[in-house]
């Protein structure tokens, strides 16, 4: 197989989707390998690093949308991309279709076989590409809000720790899985007064026992998130619904009782966000403010350490990478289950139901586009 690695033209988007090492491997495997010129310089790794390894190099993206015959990304192929897609090309990388109509539909006009990155899942319900971008979102969540919160850049002006005789700021946390976890562990380390709020009674107790005692355990509900975010200095919203649009949490009446200069950033902006005012943002142009608050809706946080990030990401996505190009898709989801719910579209066919749900289109069991019958599951 051919596999094909453009570069990420998304604003201020600098990971890869696939190293050097990965190249290696997928050549290795008997594979081929073309790699856009400079995909790989804003992640540290240069078009000598990846000939080095018996890769390609392409002297644009043309030219490796047209050669391959799976294209690896990072994120969804944006408007200037579509018309690079063709039916019977597979597409394996971060789509999350469900938070933008236009995106789906252009995927499906081009019959291309879209595999997404967000909905592979495990049957212990682990989301395995998703949590190393959800560990790194989360950890900047905090990151970034603690520079928000700095009166330079229009915040409350609180340190997130305080200081002896002071007390910390308040950081409300909005779910409790990977990226919720994640922001709790930086939060509480940075000494802030942490509050997570989860519907989900057995994560609540499997974090009371792994939490430091600055970390709070609430159930969530409207009565409970209202209470919370009025006193917070920091709000992190970390909801998802594998492949489908965040639930909106907070309403936009709700943020006029946040103080003045508190920071609300919405990791779940990507699916659309759990925060009513929230819209997607670039790293050049990351917040906005309404009604006094400061929202900051980047939607590729990772892409901002993207030497962090595209290691992180390249570790998970490599075995399933290798499992597409050695069985080609179908046998490969056949065999994989987990992989198999990670088909979102093909042929024109939306086959993933949060999808479906989203835009009130037709649903195809994605099982009836293998050729055969899937495994049991």
């Amino acid at each position: 197989m051919l596999i094909g690695v453009p570069k990420e033209i998304k604003t201020n988007e600098n990971r890869v989707a696939l190293v050097p090492a990965g190249a290696e491997a997928l050549v290795a495997n008997g594979h081929r390998v073309i790699v856009e010129t400079g995909a790989g310089d804003g992640s540290g790794f240069t078009d000598a690093d990846y000939t080095a390894v018996g890769v390609e190099i392409a002297p644009d993206a043309d030219a490796v949308w047209a050669a391959a015959d799976m294209i690896m990304k990072v994120k969804e192929p944006i408007e200037p991309e579509w018309k690079r897609m063709r039916a019977g090309q597979t597409v394996f990388t971060y789509f999350h279709f469900a938070a933008d109509e236009r995106l789906t539909r252009a995927h499906l006009e081009s019959g291309a076989t879209c595999i997404a990155y967000e909905t592979v899942e495990l049957p212990t319900g682990e989301l395995p590409l998703l949590t190393p971008m959800s560990e790194v979102a989360g950890r900047m969540a905090v990151q970034e809000g603690a520079k928000y919160l700095e009166k330079l850049y229009g915040g409350r002006g609180v340190l997130l720790g305080g200081v002896p005789g002071v007390p910390p700021a308040k950081v409300v946390i909005l779910g409790g899985g990977i990226v919720g976890i994640n922001a709790a562990k930086m939060a509480a380390g940075m000494g802030a007064k942490v509050v997570v709020l989860d519907v989900n009674l057995d994560r609540l107790r499997y974090l009371s026992d792994v939490m430091p005692a600055n970390v709070q355990l609430i159930y969530s509900n409207r009565q409970n998130i209202l209470e919370q975010i009025s006193t917070a200095d920091l709000v992190v919203g970390a909801v998802l619904i594998p492949g489908a649009k965040a639930p909106k949490l907070v309403r936009r009446e709700d943020i006029k009782k946040m103080h003045p200069g508190a920071v609300i950033v919405d990791v779940a902006v990507d699916q659309g966000g759990c925060i009513e005012t929230i819209h997607a943002t670039t790293h050049e142009n990351p917040t906005y403010v309404i009604d006094g608050v400061i929202h900051y809706g980047v939607a590729n946080m990772p892409g901002g350490v993207p030497r962090t990030s595209t290691l992180a990401l390249t570790n998970a996505t490599l075995p399933y990478a290798l499992q597409l190009a050695n069985k080609g898709w179908r046998r490969a989801l056949r065999e994989n289950p987990a992989l198999l719910k990670g088909l979102n579209a093909v042929d024109g066919r939306v086959t993933y139901p949060g999808v479906a749900d989203a835009f009130g289109l037709e649903y195809t069991d994605p099982s009836e586009m293998l050729g055969e019958p899937a495994l049991a599951r």
